[in-house]
């Protein structure tokens, strides 16, 4: 039915299949077993805060928050730093339970009352109490994406309330009333400051950052990536100053039926990213091999889309910082990563970034030699290593390779 390797091109989101749906996420859909939706005139409850933007349409979307059925603390709802080492079924069950209440407004009309009241929920350092007028169940099915956290049944808004004297904190108030300051000049700002990067992710979707006249909506799976991206550059080119890494250090990490490894070598900051899909998990159910799809980058990055999505600029992100924050050295940068039967569902690229941020929170295992350290990693690997390293640009080429200072300190070396 699929050519091998187009669901983990695709992920649910190009539908390179030629459908006009994803039969992986309806496949999902008809497995999860949800508790029937009561539709009522009227919800409220404690958004962690979270507000989704979508993205079809554009440039007129579908915005709101996501409100769960209790009151109280419920920050860890839409708080994915803090789910790593949590039972799946919990997450999802938080997640899941969430009503999305939705508006639909145009991207740059910042300045309806109804879009005014969706920000400051967006903006608040703490949960929000909201109240949501409901006009119509729009979708009983549940948000699921590569790239976004799960989410529940989408309905749409005629008002919402929520409580007053919300307070948005020193760094995200100084930022949302600059309006001279570019949107990524924001994002950076937000991040040296420590606000933690799903907080950055959600102020930056609702238009709430950048120059007053370039103000947009951003849908979420959007900003998720551009945060990523705007970061993990931000930190990669103060990593260009720094001395070179002088080891081979590998280090790995098995969690929920995934494989995470990294190998970082001796060199100029270079990346890659690869990830083995086995038959039976998400963006492999159907096939009947692993499919083995990735990208890479040189020092002066890239330009376009990384083939495997957001995951790339999510792990770029950790491997980044702790190249800068703990090691402080630059390095050239190999990630991989098995996905195994039994892990089928879309969780979000959170789950990389997080796991690979716990990774690296690891003691390294470190080496001399580039051979020595993919030995060792083949004891882990349930692809045969010698594909991995085909597949591989970094590894496949390390030590091949003269670099242009050798040749220019060889012609000093003679003319001398």
């Amino acid at each position: 039915m699929f050519n091998e390797g187009v669901c983990a091109l695709c992920r649910g989101s190009k539908y390179l299949c030629g459908l006009t749906y994803c039969p992986i996420v309806v496949k999902f859909y008809s497995e999860l077993r949800l508790k029937p939706v009561m539709f009522k005139d009227e919800v409220g409850g404690s958004s962690p805060p979270s507000v989704f933007v979508g993205r079809y349409g554009y440039p007129k979307v579908r915005v709101g928050p996501s409100i769960p059925p209790v009151s109280g603390d419920t920050s860890d709802y839409d708080l994915p730093e803090v789910w790593v080492g949590k039972p799946l079924e919990e997450i999802l069950s938080k997640r899941l339970s969430m009503v999305v209440g939705v508006t639909e407004v145009k991207v740059d009309d910042l300045n309806s009352k109804i879009l005014e009241k969706i920000q400051e929920i967006a903006l608040s350092e703490r949960s929000v109490f909201t109240e949501l007028k409901l006009s119509k169940l729009i979708s009983r099915k549940p948000v699921i994406s590569e790239e976004v956290p799960p989410l529940g049944v989408r309905v749409l808004i005629n008002d919402l309330r929520p409580e007053s004297n919300v307070s948005f904190g020193r760094a995200v108030e100084k930022v949302f009333n600059d309006f001279d300051m570019r949107a990524s000049e924001a994002v950076i700002k937000l991040y040296v400051e420590g606000i933690p990067i799903s907080r950055i992710q959600r102020v930056l979707s609702v238009g709430a950052l950048g120059k007053k006249s370039k103000r947009r909506l951003v849908p979420t799976r959007w900003s998720i990536t551009a945060v990523d991206d705007i970061t993990s550059k931000h930190l990669i080119k103060k990593l260009l100053n720094y001395e070179e890494l002088n080891e081979v250090l590998v280090y790995v990490r098995e969690y929920m039926k995934n494989l995470f490894i990294a190998i970082l070598l001796p060199g100029i900051w270079s990346y890659e990213w690869i990830e083995a899909w086995f038959p039976g998990s998400t963006w492999n159910v159907f096939g009947r091999v692993v499919s083995i799809e990735g990208d890479y980058e040189g020092p002066s990055g890239r330009s376009d889309y990384a083939l495997p999505g957001g995951c790339y600029y999510a792990a770029r992100l950790a491997a980044a910082e702790h190249l800068y924050y703990r090691i402080k050295r630059q390095a050239m940068v190999f990630l991989y990563r098995e996905i195994y039967e039994g892990f089928n569902i879309p969780v979000g690229v959170w789950f990389v970034r997080e796991n690979i941020r716990k990774m690296f929170e690891g003691r390294p295992m470190k080496f001399s030699d580039v051979s020595e350290a993919i030995a060792e990693v083949s004891k882990y690997t349930a692809v045969p290593i010698e594909d991995v390293v085909r597949r591989s640009r970094i590894l496949s080429s390390y030590g091949k390779v003269r670099r242009l200072d050798y040749y220019s300190t060889f012609s000093s070396f003679k003319r001398g």
